[in-house]
Parts: structure tokens; sequence; C-alpha cells
């Protein structure tokens, strides 16, 4: 078991870490986009949706447990490469070339999750405590509604944008990693997994990025 948990702890075990979970929250992105598109249908099927999720309210805690700890080990892992990678480079050469090996979106993964994080943080203070914990909105199941109030507010609005378009810089690097880390990067194959990146980032950003420019701009009331 020792010999486990220290290979979890090498650098290579978080690098597998970091791809795995991270791979958990793409799939976990997936299922939220759909839930989060069922806004479209109007309040009764998006109030449905929500209620119908009561129904097997311990399956879902369960379920949230495990992402929070996925979430977790993710962020941890994140940071602590991070800061292993800066440990083993402490002298700044004059001739940085580091910018000649690695793209942008790989230099400012810390960054670009720093943010995301923040955001995870407003965005769960914004939806989840209002849907779980006593908003009166809530408590008649009027979830479409607590929607509408967020998203109609230009403030909450930029800001859940531009942290969507980040994360998808963010997702977009991150599906190339986790797949050069689980060792599929064949030079004939990558550029197939970079373009599913791409298409996969795309549809995740423009699909959640509709939502608060639909209650914006367009929506006029149900």
């Amino acid at each position: 078991m020792n010999w486990f948990l220290n290979a979890l702890k090498s650098s290579i075990g978080k690098k597998i870490i970091m791809a795995v979970t991270g791979v958990c929250i793409m799939i976990f992105l997936i299922i939220h986009l759909i839930n989060n598109l069922s806004l479209y249908g109007g309040p009764q099927l998006f109030n449905t949706v929500v209620k119908n999720l009561d129904i097997i309210k311990p399956i879902v805690r369960i379920i949230e447990i495990i992402l929070a700890l996925i979430f977790i080990f993710h962020i941890y892992d994140g940071v602590k490469l991070w800061f292993e990678n800066r440990r083993a480079r402490p002298i700044k050469y004059k001739i940085n070339a580091t910018s000649e090996n690695t793209d942008i979106f790989s230099r400012t993964m810390i960054w670009s999750g720093s943010i995301i994080f923040i955001f995870l943080v407003i965005h769960l203070r914004t939806f989840w405590i209002s849907f779980n914990l006593g908003h009166p909105l809530a408590q008649s199941h009027n979830y479409y509604q607590i929607v509408v109030e967020a998203f109609q507010s230009p403030v909450y609005s930029f800001f859940y944008i531009v942290a969507l378009i980040i994360m998808g810089f963010h997702l977009m690097h991150g599906f190339q990693s986790a797949f050069q880390t689980f060792g599929w990067n064949n030079k004939k194959y990558f550029p197939v997994i970079k373009m599913l990146g791409v298409i996969y980032t795309l549809i995740m950003v423009i699909g959640f990025v509709s939502i608060p420019i639909y209650f914006l701009f367009f929506y006029g009331g149900n």
C-alpha cells in the first residue's frame, strides 16, 4: 500500500491524478450543460428537472461529495505541481526558452485555474446555496426564476461569460494534457485528439455562455 501512496505523491502520480480528475470534471460539465439547456424549455421543464433531483436527493448528495473531492484533488495537485515546477527552476535565465517550449495556455494554467476557482465559489453561492438552503423561490420550487434573476444582472452575467471563456482555454489545454499523460500522444493520432479538444471546448463554452446572453438580452418573461 505504501508503494501506491508514494507513487501518487510523485510528480508522475500527481499528473495522473490531475488527468483522471480532469476527465471526470469534463464528463460532469457535459451532464451539467445538458441539464442547464433545459432552461430553454421554459420554467415548467427546468423546475421539473430540478424537482426530480429531489426524489433521489441522497444519491445526488453522494455524487456532490464525490465531485467536491474530485475538484479538491484536482486543485490541490495542480497547485502542488505548479510550485514544484517553480522550485525546480529557481534561476531565471537571461535567455528564457520556456516560451519556445510551451504555449501560453500551459504557462497560465495556474492563473486560469485560480480564476475558475473564484468563479466556482461565486457560482455555488448563487445557485447551489439558493436551490438548497432556504431561498424563498426554491421553497416554492420556482428554481427557474432564481436563474432569471441571477442572469439578468449585467455584472454577474459579464463575470460568468468572462470566466467561461477563461475556462475554455483551461479545458482545451487540459483535454490535450490528459491524453498526453495517458500516453496517447502518438504523432499520427494526437492531431485528432487536439481537434476533439477544440470541438469539446467550443461546445461547452458556447453552450454555457449562451444562457446568460439569452436571459440578459433576449428573455421576455414567461
